[in-house]
Order: structure tokens, then C-alpha cells, then sequence
């Protein structure tokens, strides 16, 4: 009695305890792409619910594809690309709150932000809507700000992060001090009013984005000096993915008002890819994504210890080149999905389906809470004012229906912080002293004509 009553305490309950993996039939994958080789720990994939893209080898530049979700199957060679860039492309992001935005970095130092038409590309894509230059080596970290409309945060290998008012083109602020090596990792929080970011100086900060000042920072979170990667999860916690001094793979939560030691640190295996976290606020649930696995491990994050709770692994037999991950907006509900990943192999990319077993068919509300949908709550310029806005949420009931049409991107052009000189400004101010006098000439034919007109009618 006594040995059955342990094992019936040991056992966790958990609806997500049963949680399992699996890859889609081979007709629905993205087959015959060239993924991009470059070695540098991003995801090389971004998808919304209309769109996937991945970031693909190209002769002399860098480019990606942008593939509407339904084009599976062989895609064709000469399918058009975003070719902007003259140097590799080392990440995307497509914008929380409209999918047709989608911003990419690259070695050529600048970032740049692309319109992707509803039926996808039919034509290679060289001109952005926007380009923002201001650092001065390769660009490796984007991040759009989750709840204000138009913010992107930028980190590159001259060990800055810019935060940029995309509407008007221009750096808004400047964190350039701070760190002092390379900036292996940075996201926001759920309403985007800090930042964390973990850095090849072995620390861990927590920053105040608008005032450019560190909150609180720790000093190796994981004793080894492999890359160490860091999110936000439930109630201001932080999970990190590091290394130990043996190279072992390790996670650890930390609560930052008390660093000095973490909630909980777990060790995983030897392997020596990096470990990519994707943490779902709705579920609670993390999953850890190695460049370079074939497996995908995933956690359920809770209140009690050991807090980080292992659930199960999907595992197959080829290795990840880079991983997309799904908004929540974009899953099958009726289906119990609660994730879905796009895997990038060397030629393929291949979504993989995580899938809460349930016998019923009706709307399970306990597996989708009220979740943030594609609608801002504060603008650009409000959130730089120093204002903080709430995540929007939606109801998943009768599943995410996506808008044809978003919100049209504007960009407030004659604001636009430009690096031209004041010869391109002149020759732009002459542009426009033409246009309004030829607009005024055709006013004045207009209006003669119409005035001979009512002399021949009389």
C-alpha cells in the first residue's frame, strides 16, 4: 500500500503531460529549398498565419523566401526571393500585428523591412519599404515589440541594440555602452516594457528599454562560455539555456528579484548545439530547440518545485537547421494543436504538429485561454512617450479568422532620418516644388475647360 501511494505521489498531474509531437504528411511539407548555411544561432524561419518564410543560400547577397502557407509541396528554383541585402541574411521576424510585414538583418550591417503581397512574391523583391542603417558590423538579432505598433529592436556584433521607430525610419534609442561583447540573445517581455538580454560577457541584464539602464543583471547564469540564450516566462521569471563548465547542455529558471541563485537548474545532455527556447504564455509550456538536434524537449514552467517540469520529447531522425514557430492565432484548434514548428532541414522545411490528446471534438477552453491577437494597443510614438499597453486578447473559439486586408503600412517619408546629403534633400524639396506646380497648372486647364465649356452650352 505504502509503495503504491509513493507512486501515485510521484506522479505529477498535467494536461499537458501527454502532450505528443508529430511531422505532417510529406505532400504537406516545403520541399527542395536551399536553407541558408550560414553558422550563426538564429531561427532562419519566421511564420504567421499567412506566410512562411526561410532564409535561403543566394549567389552574391542575401536572400529569403517568403512562401504563402498553402504553396506545400516542390517549390520551384526560380520562385522569386527578397533579394535586398549584400550580405547573407542572418535573421527574420515577421510583425506581430500585420502579417504582411516582415523584417530581415544581415551582415551588410543594415536591417531593412519588406511588404509581402497576399498572394505571395511575384516578382524577386529588392526594394524595402524601409531601411534602417545605424550599426556599424553584421546585424543578428531582430525582435518586433509585442504590444506597440511599429517598434523593432535590433542587435548586431558592435555589441548595440537599437530600438527603431519603423514608421519614420529612425533610431529612437541607442543602448551602446552596456555591453561589452557580443550579444548572444534579446527579447522583450509580454507588454514590451523591458528587455533581456544575454551577452558573451557572461551576464544576464534585465533593462529598462526607454531609459537605456539595467534593472538588475546576473553574472554567469551558467558557468560554461558557450552561448547562453534567455526568455521571459510567467510572472517576470527567467528561463535560460547555457552550458556548465563540462559543456553539459543545462536550463535554469531565475526569479530576478532574488539572482544569486536559480529556482531550479537542470542538466540535459552533451550535445553542443545551442538550445532555442519558445515559451507559450497560454500553456505554460517551453520547448527547447538545438541547432543541429533532432529532437525538440519540452517543459511545463509552474509555481511549485522543481518548477521547470520535463513533459516528453519529439524526436526524428534528421537534424534542425532552424525552427519557426507558430502564433497561437495560426493552430488548428478543433484539432487540440497547442504548438506548431516549422523544422528547416538542409532542403526541406517541414511543419511538426503538437498535439494535446483529447477524445472530444467540442472547443477544449482549458487548452486556449483568451490569446494575444494582431491588433496593437499603442502606437509608436505613444510607447516612446514612456506609455505601456496590455497585450490585446482574443478568443479562439471559432478559430483565428485572418484579415485580407491589415491595417496599410504607411511611412511617414518626410520625416525620415536619411543619410543622404543636403544636395539629395534639395534636389527631393525641387521634386516636390514641381509636382505642386504642375498640380496647380492642371487645376487652372481644368478649370478653363470647364469654363468654355459652359460659354458653348450658352
Amino acid at each position: 500500500w505504502q509503495k503504491t501511494w509513493l507512486s501515485w505521489k510521484v506522479v505529477r498531474t498535467s494536461k499537458f503531460r501527454h502532450v505528443f509531437g508529430q511531422a505532417v504528411k510529406a505532400d504537406q511539407c516545403y520541399d527542395d529549398i536551399r536553407i541558408s548555411q550560414m553558422t550563426w544561432d538564429s531561427n532562419f524561419c519566421s511564420v504567421n498565419p499567412k506566410f512562411v518564410a526561410m532564409i535561403v543560400d543566394a549567389s552574391g547577397g542575401g536572400a529569403f523566401i517568403v512562401l504563402p502557407l498553402s504553396k506545400t509541396g516542390r517549390i520551384d528554383m526560380s520562385l522569386p526571393t527578397v533579394c535586398g541585402h549584400t550580405g547573407p541574411v542572418l535573421d527574420i521576424e515577421f510583425c506581430p500585428h500585420n502579417d504582411n510585414i516582415i523584417a530581415s538583418c544581415s551582415e551588410d550591417c543594415s536591417v531593412m523591412i519588406w511588404e509581402i503581397p497576399d498572394g505571395g512574391l511575384i516578382s524577386p523583391l529588392k526594394d524595402p519599404v524601409v531601411k534602417l542603417d545605424g550599426h556599424s558590423k553584421r546585424v543578428g538579432i531582430l525582435s518586433w515589440h509585442p504590444t506597440a505598433h511599429n517598434v523593432l529592436m535590433s542587435a548586431g556584433c558592435d555589441n548595440v541594440v537599437i530600438l527603431w521607430n519603423v514608421v519614420h525610419g529612425e533610431a529612437v534609442v541607442r543602448i551602446d555602452s552596456m555591453h561589452t561583447d557580443l550579444i548572444y540573445s534579446a527579447c522583450w517581455n509580454r507588454n514590451g516594457s523591458q528587455i533581456l538580454t544575454s551577452c558573451k560577457d557572461k551576464k544576464l541584464r534585465v533593462i529598462d528599454p526607454r531609459k537605456g539602464s539595467v534593472i538588475c543583471e546576473k553574472d554567469k547564469p551558467h558557468e560554461g562560455s558557450r552561448p547562453v540564450r534567455a526568455v521571459f516566462v510567467s510572472d517576470g521569471k527567467i528561463l535560460t539555456t547555457g552550458f556548465s563548465r563540462m559543456s553539459e547542455r543545462q536550463v535554469a529558471l531565475w526569479d530576478p528579484n532574488n539572482f544569486s541563485e536559480p529556482l531550479t537548474l537542470q542538466e540535459l545532455d552533451t550535445s553542443s548545439g545551442v538550445l532555442l527556447p519558445f515559451f507559450d504564455p497560454d500553456t505554460g509550456v517551453v520547448y527547447l530547440c538545438g541547432k543541429g538536434d533532432s529532437s525538440i524537449r519540452y517543459f511545463e514552467v509552474t509555481d511549485e518545485a522543481p518548477y521547470v517540469h520535463y513533459l516528453s520529447m519529439y524526436s526524428s531522425k534528421e537534424s534542425q537547421k532552424g525552427m519557426g514557430y507558430m502564433p497561437k492565432r495560426g493552430l488548428e484548434v478543433n484539432k487540440c494543436e497547442i504548438a506548431r514548428f516549422y523544422k528547416l532541414h538542409e532542403r526541406k522545411c517541414e511543419p511538426i504538429v503538437m498535439t494535446v490528446p483529447r477524445k472530444s471534438d467540442l472547443f477544449q477552453e482549458d487548452l486556449y485561454p483568451d490569446t494575444i491577437g494582431p491588433e496593437p494597443s499603442l502606437e509608436a510614438d505613444d510607447w516612446f512617450a514612456g506609455k505601456n499597453g496590455e497585450p490585446i486578447l482574443i478568443s479562439l473559439k471559432d478559430g483565428f479568422v485572418a484579415t485580407t486586408k491589415n491595417k496599410e503600412f504607411k511611412v511617414i517619408k518626410s520625416l525620415m532620418a536619411t543619410t543622404s546629403s543636403s544636395s539629395s534633400n534639395r534636389q527631393s524639396d525641387s521634386v516636390v516644388r514641381e509636382q505642386k506646380e504642375s498640380s496647380a497648372l492642371i487645376e487652372m486647364v481644368e478649370q478653363l475647360t470647364k469654363r468654355v465649356s459652359d460659354l458653348e452650352s450658352n
